[in-house]
């Protein structure tokens, strides 16, 4: 049995990792709900706000791994930090923000392939929310996951090679969106700017971490980075920055394309803008072959980031010890793999619907994990001063203290009294059931 990872990722395939995690399939589905919901510009705030919190926490993490860059990321700040149950809470959280990515793409990908070809759907199941739930329809998504489970397990080497590939068809077709709208958009298009105050800005910026979440599978895989440790960290800020500026990018392209009926009404707004900014049903239909690529690459990233993490769990006697297991060949963490494949398979048997109870769900349990990763951060900044660390942040401490207090505001987003908090019963079922599952695994392993 392999007992190591080995090093093999180098600077192209970590940003494309992070970069392609970020960027994948949510804006290509929901960009237009973002501008319904907040308005062109109260969306655009809502990304720049939910960024900037974003970015705090994200400078805790850079420094954090450069200095301790093995697998599990925030396992190993938090164990070091907090102890044992403190690691506990602030891993398996990640991991639910990582599992609700690879199930939601997993929902996404027959949602797309509904939308690029006729497809009779048969051997009705049941109806989940108001939505008729297939067998051939979930089979789809299954099938998806087997296949990104069979890349991962191969090596983290092929995994990154795939997610070059797709974020390049990704980039391209975003362009052509951003490069319609510049061509055939028109200002007046953009109305209303806002739309429902902040009510409306709070209901997009509580996505926000969860389209932002992946420049952190850098620190999970950091035993598989092969670059210098200060580079880490500039990769990694790196990476959100340019998600950031993406999705901006995005929701003033689909605002310029379309007026606010047209956004309304179209099934698939991203794709509908493309086509409407160059005249073309081409743009619109490559954008959602492109939109295929981003599904694949948010999945490929968060099955590496999560595998991972699940490991570190398994390695500190967290979890279940066959959870720590390294394929002898593929130097993979196989059963982790596994594990999360088997739970993306079963995701699209709720249908359509979780779609949205992924991003909330999974953007809790994000934000939570953010708020104990930050607070490791100053507990060693001033614990450990001299620990050394390749990326160290200029004023350290306030930007610590200005993270924590980032994280425990978006926290505060997703809680009742707020008007973005998450809906009873689905998206509590899954982010309370999903803490139980962990509390269980957790005293079975001490026994």
């Amino acid at each position: 049995m392999a007992d190591k990872f080995s090093r093999v990722l180098n600077g192209r395939d970590t940003l494309t990792l992070a970069f392609g995690a970020m960027i994948g399939w949510g804006w290509v589905v929901l960009a237009g709900d973002w501008v319904t919901t907040a308005g062109s510009l109260g969306a655009i705030v809502a990304f720049i706000i939910g960024g900037a919190l974003v970015s705090l926490i994200a400078c805790t993490y850079a420094e954090l791994a450069t200095a301790m860059p093995q697998a599990g990321g925030e396992h190993v700040y938090s164990h070091r930090a907090l102890g044992n149950f403190g690691s506990f809470i602030c891993t398996w959280t990640i991991i639910l923000g990582y599992v609700s990515v690879s199930a939601f793409e997993a929902v996404a990908l027959p949602t797309v392939l509904d939308q690029l070809f006729t497809i009779e759907h048969q051997g009705l199941l049941w109806q989940i929310a108001g939505w008729d739930v297939y067998a051939t329809w979930a089979l789809i998504g299954s099938v998806g996951a087997i296949l990104v489970t069979l890349v991962n397990i191969f090596g983290v080497k092929p995994a990154a090679f795939l997610q070059t590939v797709l974020v390049g068809l990704l980039i391209i077709g975003g362009l052509l969106l951003i490069s319609g709208a510049g061509i055939g958009g028109n200002i007046s298009h953009i109305e209303p700017l806002f739309v429902n105050g902040f009510a409306g800005i709070s209901a997009v910026i509580i996505m926000v971490p969860f389209m932002l979440v992946g420049f952190d599978v850098i620190p999970q895989a950091a035993e598989e980075i092969n670059l210098p440790f200060n580079k880490i960290g500039k990769v990694l800020m790196a990476s959100l920055l340019l998600a950031v500026l993406w999705y901006i990018l995005i929701i003033l392209s689909v605002s310029l394309a379309l007026p606010a009926e047209q956004r309304a009404s179209a099934e698939l707004v991203t794709a509908a803008a493309s086509q409407a900014g160059w005249q073309s049903e081409f743009a619109g239909t490559f954008l959602i072959i492109a939109g295929i690529g981003g599904i694949l690459t948010s999945w490929n990233a968060f099955m590496v980031g999560g595998s991972r993490a699940i490991f570190a769990m398994a390695r500190a006697k967290q979890l279940p010890s066959f959870l720590a297991y390294l394929h002898p060949k593929y130097n993979t963490p196989v059963n982790a793999i596994i594990l999360i494949g088997v739970l993306s398979a079963l995701a699209p048997l709720l249908g359509r619907k979780a779609l949205v109870w992924f991003v909330n769900a999974g953007g809790l349990g994000i934000v939570i994990a953010y708020a104990f990763v930050t607070l490791s951060f100053l507990v060693l900044r001033y614990r450990e001063p001299t620990l050394e660390r390749p990326y160290r942040l200029k004023q350290g401490k306030l930007i610590g203290y200005l993270a924590l207090l980032a994280a425990v505001a978006l926290i505060a987003l997703y809680l009742p009294g707020s008007p973005s908090a998450l809906i009873w019963p689905w998206e509590w079922l899954i982010f309370l059931g999903w803490g139980l599952l962990g509390l269980a695994l957790y005293a079975s392993t001490k026994k």
